[in-house]
């Protein structure tokens, strides 16, 4: 029997904090005196969030009754549903802002990228866990785990949404950390990411950032082949970064790079929604101008205000003082999570919460860098805040099936 006192109530009391933040911040900017400027179906995004906020609130507590040892025979099957309508949508799916991520399906549209991070985590989780005598250390079973983790992400690039392919890759380190990989290899993986980034900003930088990291890579694992391979692909990466730049990438990605390094070069173009964030944010101060008060908010300035930038919002209207209240919330949450997978004792268990908990934390740090200039802008929601109804839905499921292990940890055996 399980006991109702072991539900981690205060986990439920935050996620609804943060929704309620995200429909007040959503209101404000689509049913405010900004709503002259907007369409009808803008408008109706406060009502439409509501009914999914509904919807959640039935499946998180549905999760509850569902035995957690079905998550891990489930996995593979949902792994698997989850990534052909993922393929199917980018043949068949409903195209929107450049991106075709939506599947109708019975008359819902649903982005069915969202529920495959979820069923990414359980399939790779079932897979570096599901026996005894799983090899630690084992290049192979890392490569085999990274795997299952790079083909939604090529799925999902398919459909031309880079932000979420971009969260998904951020599960690569976690992984690599749980399949005990040695720390030099393991570094050497996702070196491509950190030097790209820094490549980005200007060639000088990434090759600062690739001899520091080659250094590292030697000095963790002394062996010269490995040392060689890193500074070789380091170069590549540099190289492939300034061609990406200047021939591969779409004009609207490239643009938001350009206007991530210097907003100023094109005020009223690219550099726009960084400008305007920057302000939305600095004009608030530190108790904000008030609900629906917020010029850059009302006045239509923001772009995507109630999705990638309702950041913003909250920062102009509610000041430095409600920003730090979300902030804390989320590092609640994020602290909660963790402290639920310390206490499991099952290591699928354990490897599930910590990556759902590293999502969460992937999609809080890109959204709220890219509000703040910190990151260039890459179309990422944050969570549960942000208007979007499959977003908050799958995101709601992560969070209900986190809190169904937790639930039944001590009658989830760690080994049957």
């Amino acid at each position: 029997m399980v006991n109702l006192k072991d539900f981690s109530w205060s986990v439920i009391l935050i996620w609804l904090s943060i929704a309620c933040i995200g429909l007040t911040a959503i209101y404000s900017a689509t049913l405010g005196p900004v709503s002259e400027f907007l369409p009808s179906y803008i408008q109706d995004n406060f009502w439409r969030q509501v009914t999914w906020i509904s919807l959640s609130i039935v499946a998180l507590i549905s999760t509850q009754f569902i035995s957690p040892r079905t998550f891990q025979p489930l996995s593979y099957i949902v792994y698997a549903i989850c990534l052909i309508l993922a393929v199917v949508t980018v043949f068949f799916g409903i195209e929107v802002s450049g991106g075709r991520s939506w599947l109708s399906i019975f008359g819902l549209r649903l982005q069915i990228s969202e529920f495959l991070k979820l069923a990414t985590i359980l399939a790779v989780a079932n897979y570096l866990t599901h026996r005894r005598n799983m090899s630690v250390g084992n290049l192979k079973t890392a490569l085999t785990a990274v795997a299952i983790i790079l083909v939604p992400v090529g799925v999902i690039l398919m459909q031309n949404d880079t932000g979420t392919a971009l969260i998904l890759l951020t599960l690569v380190p976690v992984v690599l950390f749980w399949s005990g990989l040695p720390y030099g290899l393991s570094l050497l993986i996702i070196s491509p990411a950190i030097i790209g980034y820094f490549s980005v900003i200007s060639p000088i930088f990434g090759a600062i950032a690739a001899l520091l990291l080659v250094f590292a890579i030697f000095i963790l694992q002394k062996q010269k082949w490995i040392t060689i391979s890193s500074a070789v692909m380091a170069l590549l990466i540099i190289v492939g970064t300034e061609v990406a730049l200047k021939q591969v990438l779409q004009p609207h990605q490239r643009a938001r790079i350009e206007a991530f390094v210097n907003p100023s070069l094109d005020p009223q173009g690219a550099g726009w929604n960084v400008l305007q964030a920057k302000t939305a944010i600095g004009s608030g101060g530190l108790q904000g101008k008030g609900f629906m008060e917020g010029t850059q908010t009302q006045l239509r300035f923001l772009p995507e205000q109630w999705t990638d930038f309702i950041f913003c919002v909250i920062g102009e209207e509610f000041g430095f003082i409600g920003s730090s209240l979300l902030l804390i919330l989320y590092g609640f949450l994020f602290l909660k999570l963790l402290s639920m997978a310390g206490d499991h004792k099952h290591p699928f268990a354990q490897l599930v919460i910590v990556s759902i908990t590293f999502i969460y934390f992937s999609h809080f740090v890109i959204n709220i860098g890219s509000a703040t200039s910190i990151l260039p802008i890459m179309g990422v929601p944050l969570p549960f805040v942000s208007y979007g109804g499959s977003a908050f839905l799958a995101n709601s499921l992560m969070l209900a099936v986190c809190l169904n292990l937790d639930l039944y940890k001590r009658s989830f055996s760690i080994y049957r």
